[in-house]
């Protein structure tokens, strides 16, 4: 996918050199000639590198590179100037310009220069993205709702986080998010340096379990050739996650219990008490008490585990928080997929808040993606959705048309010609959003302006 560069520079003639020379390099190119034109393209769509001249007829070039910074903190700024000194140049590059390009602009040292420029952003953008994926990245801040209901959950979370509390019970159907609230007590709490082991107790027979939990001393099972941690001895100093706890044999809740009570354990054929310091998270999506009632999980166990206890309510429970969370996985993966991000039609979010949600918030994000990967229009509408939620809408079925062909007929060619203008005119000519109007691309519509002859102005263009 080619870059897009803006050009920003009150002299035609430069815009009209530099568009044509980045054109053949294969960049995607815009321009603006004032700088409250250029902040209006950077707000409508962010380009990936802006060159911008000093001078401009409506404001200082260094004040709009600040406000630039505030709106795109990592966006990168050459700055270019036919009134070069040292002075300005250390200003902006304090302000985060990435570079200095004095006038006339040589085009060789252009071309190394916005190369290395787009280099580095995304290197930043990789370091960033590793930073996030491993270091830290559950917090209660991303924790998305403000229902009552969630901000009652996560104001006992943050207590618990503090606290010295080793023993937590997480509730909630399945997909509500047990396991992002379990890292995000983990990583806001002190132990948030030492590790954070997780297991499914559903996803291994009772024996590797135990194996994997306790660990095992060589020769302890046929298989056993070497001596192993387990994830208890791994996680010493931090947590501990025990995913669907109320799947657990009789067996080992017996021996979890000692832990909790002991603090101490021995591995699989070992004759050595083993002390930790871990906390432990427990969740489940029965409820335990009544598998205590049903003699299904250990009554003493129960108890100790529900010192205390964080329900989780399903997501049809807290709907002011569904198109909350649609756009926020709307953003994920139109990161994830390098697609521009689509608007959620009020129609589409209607939908979605109606809807019983069976899988909760892991249900929507699935039907998010699926949306996104069918999208191609710029909004999300009905359509995008799965039958159980789409055919809610009374229009899905048998959508009304939107035209009605007169009996005289028409010439196609010319509708065509009309709906691009029309678009045009309604964005004021910017050709991001007419094209987004009409579903098709900016090349599409590029293809079409000059087709049909419009070569319709945009506002930034105007001297």
């Amino acid at each position: 996918m080619s870059s897009q560069l803006l050009i920003v520079d009150d002299e035609r003639l430069i815009r009209w050199s530099l568009e044509q020379t980045l054109a053949k390099a294969g960049y995607e190119v815009s321009s603006a000639s004032t700088g409250e034109a250029a902040l209006a393209a950077i707000r409508e769509d962010p380009p990936d590198l802006i060159l911008l001249d000093l001078k401009l007829p409506d404001t200082d070039g260094l004040q709009v590179l600040r406000q630039i910074k505030e709106l795109s903190p990592h966006l990168q700024v050459l700055i270019m100037t036919a009134y070069a000194d040292v002075g300005t140049a250390v200003e902006a590059m304090k302000l985060g310009a990435y570079d200095y390009l004095p006038k006339p602009i040589d085009f060789e040292n252009l071309a190394v220069t916005i190369r290395n420029a787009l280099e580095a952003s995304q290197l930043k953008r990789k370091v960033q993205l590793l930073s996030e994926k491993h270091l830290y990245p559950f917090h209660f801040d991303r924790i998305v709702g403000t229902s009552r209901g969630i901000r009652e959950v996560i104001a006992v979370a943050r207590k618990v986080a503090r606290s010295e509390a080793t023993t937590v019970l997480i509730q909630g159907e399945s997909g509500t998010g047990k396991d992002l609230l379990a890292k995000a007590i983990h990583y806001e709490s002190a132990r948030a340096e030492e590790p954070f082991m997780e297991i499914a107790c559903t996803a291994m027979p009772e024996t590797l379990l135990e194996s994997e939990l306790f660990g095992h001393e060589r020769g302890a099972f046929t298989d056993a050739k070497t001596q192993k941690k387990g994830l208890f001895e791994v996680a010493h100093g931090g947590t501990i996650f025990l995913d669907e706890i109320g799947d657990m044999s009789g067996g080992l809740q017996a021996k979890l219990l000692r832990i909790l009570e002991e603090r101490s354990f021995r591995r699989v054929g070992g004759t050595k008490d083993i002390t930790v310091d871990v906390r432990v998270i427990a969740a489940s999506n029965r409820d335990l008490r009544q598998a205590v009632d049903s003699g299904t999980f250990r009554k003493d166990l129960y108890y100790r585990l529900q010192v205390v206890t964080i329900t989780l309510p399903p997501l049809r429970d807290r709907r002011e928080d569904i198109p909350l969370l649609a756009r926020h996985f709307l953003g994920y993966f139109s990161r994830e997929f390098k697609k521009r991000l689509p608007h959620l039609s009020s129609e589409a979010e209607r939908l979605l808040v109606q809807y019983e949600w069976p899988g909760n918030v892991r249900e929507l994000r699935n039907v998010i993606e699926r949306a996104m990967i069918l999208e191609d229009t710029g909004d999300l509408l009905p359509g995008h959705l799965p039958p159980e939620i789409g055919g809610l809408a009374p229009s899905a079925v048998l959508p009304a048309p939107a035209f009605r062909l007169p009996e005289t007929g028409v010439v196609l060619e010319e509708v065509e010609r009309e709906f691009v203008r029309q678009a045009l005119a309604l964005t004021r000519g910017n050709q991001t959003r007419a094209a987004r109007l009409l579903g098709l691309t900016r090349d599409e519509l590029r293809y079409r302006v000059k087709k049909f002859g419009l070569n319709h102005k945009s506002e930034e263009d105007a001297e």
